[in-house]
C-alpha cells in the first residue's frame, strides 16, 4: 500500500525518509502490509486513546504508506497549525490522500503560494458576496425543508442533498436540473477515493471511479469558466473566474476548475457532516432546541428570512455549532510534511517526517474539556473561551491554512437552523445513539432517523 507514484508525478517532493529513521519514537507498526490503517480509520479516538496511555502524546504509526509520527493536543495543534516557523507543508501532508483527485486546490498550496491564491479567493467571501449569499440560501432552505414537514427521514441523504442544491445556487448561482444526481455522485466518487486502500486508479477501485468523477467535474466546470469570465453573475464560481492576482492577472482555466472542485468539495460535505451532527446533538438535547427557539423567535423577524445583518445576533445558536463541531469535528485528523528538522516532546525529527494532528482527540481532552462528552454549548461563552488554549478547538484547521469558508459555513448553518427550529421540531427515531463513521468525512452509518414535527 505505497504512494510511490504519486511521489514520482511530484519530483519536487523528496521522497519518503527511510522507517529506520524514526527507531527511536515509541509507537507501533501495526498488521503487516496494512499497518494501522484501517484501525485508524475505523474509529480514530478509539485507536488514539490506548496509544496515548502507553507512549505520550508523541507516538509513531505506519498507515497510508508509510511511518508518521501522531502529535497531540493543543501545544502539537499550535506548532503545527500555526507554524511561525514555517516548518511544515500542506501540500505534501495531504497530497498522498487528495493529490490524484483534487490537486492543486488550496489546501495544497504552501506558504507565498498558497498566500497569492489564498487572496485571490477570498474575493468571493467579502460582506457584499456573502450578503447575497444569505438571501440565495434563505430562499433555498426554506423551500428545501417543506417537503420534510411531519415526516419520518433519513436525515444525512436528505440534508446532502439539500446542501448540494444551495452550493449550485450560491456556488453556481444556477440549479444543477438533470445533472444534479450526477454531479452529486461524482463529488461521493471523488471524497470516498481519498480513503481508497489501493492508491493507483486500477478497473474497479475508489480511486478508479474517483479519477474518472474528476474527469467529468472538469469537463463541467471548463464548459463554464468562459461563460462566467465574461459575465456578471455574483455567485462564488462567477467571482472566481473574474478574480485577479496581486499582479492583475486573471487565474487560469486550470486554476479556477481546481479551485471551483476542491471548494465544492470542502463546502458541500463538511457543511453536510456539521448539520447533521449538530440536528443529532438538539435532538437528544430537547431544552437545546428550546434555547435556540426562543432565541431566535426573540429576533421579531417575520420567519420568512433571517437578514445576514443579523446573523450575528444569533449567540446561543453560534455556542451551539461551535460546540457540535468540538464533538465531531468535520475532519478528524490532520496531516502534515516536515520541510525542515524540528523537534517536539522530547524528541527530534527529520525534515521529510510525516506527522498526523488530532482535532478529534484534542476536543475530547479532559484538560481542555471538563466532561468532555457531554453536550454543553455553553463552553463556548467567551470567559470559557479566553481561559482555554488558543488551539485545544480547531475543527477549521489554523494558522495560514485556517479554512477559506469557515465564515460561509457558519451563515449556512444558522440559515438553516433558524428556517428549521422556527417551525418544527426535531425528535429523534430510535433511542440509541447513532454510530458514526469517521472517514473521508463523518456521518451516521444509520443515516439519522428522525422525524421532523411541525410545530
Amino acid at each position: 500500500m505505497a504512494y510511490a507514484h504519486t511521489f514520482e508525478a511530484n519530483p519536487h517532493w523528496p521522497r519518503r525518509n527511510p522507517p529506520s529513521l524514526l527507531d527511536h519514537v515509541p509507537g507501533t507498526d501495526g498488521s503487516p502490509v496494512i499497518g494501522t490503517t484501517l484501525e485508524e480509520l475505523r474509529d480514530p479516538r478509539a485507536f488514539t486513546e490506548p496509544l496515548v496511555a502507553r507512549y505520550g502524546r508523541v507516538f509513531r504509526t505506519r498507515s497510508f504508506g508509510g511511518r508518521s509520527v501522531q502529535l497531540i493536543g493543543a501545544e502539537a495543534n499550535e506548532l503545527g497549525f500555526f507554524d511561525r516557523d514555517k516548518l511544515f507543508s500542506s501540500e505534501q501532508g495531504w497530497g498522498p490522500m487528495l493529490n490524484l483527485i483534487f490537486p492543486r486546490g488550496l489546501m495544497l498550496m504552501d506558504f507565498e503560494k498558497h498566500r497569492v491564491h489564498r487572496k485571490t479567493l477570498s474575493i468571493a467571501f467579502k460582506p457584499e458576496p456573502m450578503r447575497r449569499y444569505a438571501e440565495s440560501l434563505n430562499a433555498g432552505i426554506r423551500e428545501g425543508i417543506k417537503p420534510w414537514s411531519n415526516q419520518q427521514l433519513r436525515f444525512y441523504p436528505s440534508i446532502k442533498q439539500l446542501t448540494l442544491d444551495l452550493a449550485a445556487t450560491s456556488f453556481f448561482g444556477i440549479p444543477f436540473g438533470p445533472e444534479a444526481a450526477k454531479v452529486n455522485q461524482a463529488f461521493v466518487d471523488e471524497v470516498q477515493a481519498t480513503i481508497g486502500i489501493i492508491r493507483f486508479p486500477l478497473p474497479f477501485t475508489a480511486m478508479r471511479k474517483g479519477v474518472k468523477a474528476r474527469e467529468y467535474l472538469v469537463g463541467y466546470f471548463g464548459r463554464e469558466v468562459p461563460k462566467r469570465r465574461s459575465g456578471n453573475g455574483d455567485d462564488i464560481f462567477s467571482q472566481i473566474c473574474r478574480a485577479t492576482h496581486e499582479d492583475g492577472r486573471q487565474l487560469s482555466d486550470d486554476e479556477i476548475i481546481d479551485h471551483m472542485n476542491f471548494l465544492m468539495m470542502a463546502a458541500h460535505d463538511t457543511t453536510t457532516s456539521s448539520i447533521t451532527t449538530m440536528v443529532s446533538l438538539l435532538g437528544r438535547h430537547p431544552e437545546w432546541q428550546e434555547r435556540l427557539r426562543e432565541e431566535m423567535l426573540g429576533l421579531g423577524l417575520n420567519g420568512d428570512t433571517l437578514p445576514y445583518e443579523r446573523v450575528d445576533e444569533l449567540v446561543l445558536t453560534d455556542y451551539a455549532f461551535k460546540e457540535s463541531l468540538r464533538l465531531i469535528p468535520p475532519v478528524p485528523a490532520i496531516p502534515r510534511r516536515a520541510v525542515r528538522d524540528f523537534s517536539f516532546g522530547g524528541y527530534d525529527f527529520p525534515a521529510g517526517t510525516f506527522i498526523g494532528l488530532h482535532p478529534d482527540y484534542t476536543h475530547h481532552m479532559a484538560e481542555y474539556w471538563p466532561e468532555p462528552s457531554k453536550f454543553d454549548p455553553m463552553r463556548f461563552a467567551p470567559e470559557a473561551v479566553r481561559a482555554r488554549h488558543k488551539y485545544a478547538w480547531v475543527p477549521f484547521g489554523g494558522g495560514a491554512h485556517m479554512c477559506l469558508g469557515l465564515h460561509f459555513a457558519y451563515l449556512q448553518a444558522k440559515i438553516f437552523f433558524y428556517h428549521l427550529l422556527t417551525t418544527h421540531r426535531i425528535v429523534p427515531v430510535g433511542s440509541d445513539e447513532p454510530k458514526w463513521q469517521y472517514f473521508p468525512i463523518p456521518k451516521p452509518r444509520d443515516g439519522l432517523p428522525v422525524r421532523l414535527e411541525r410545530i
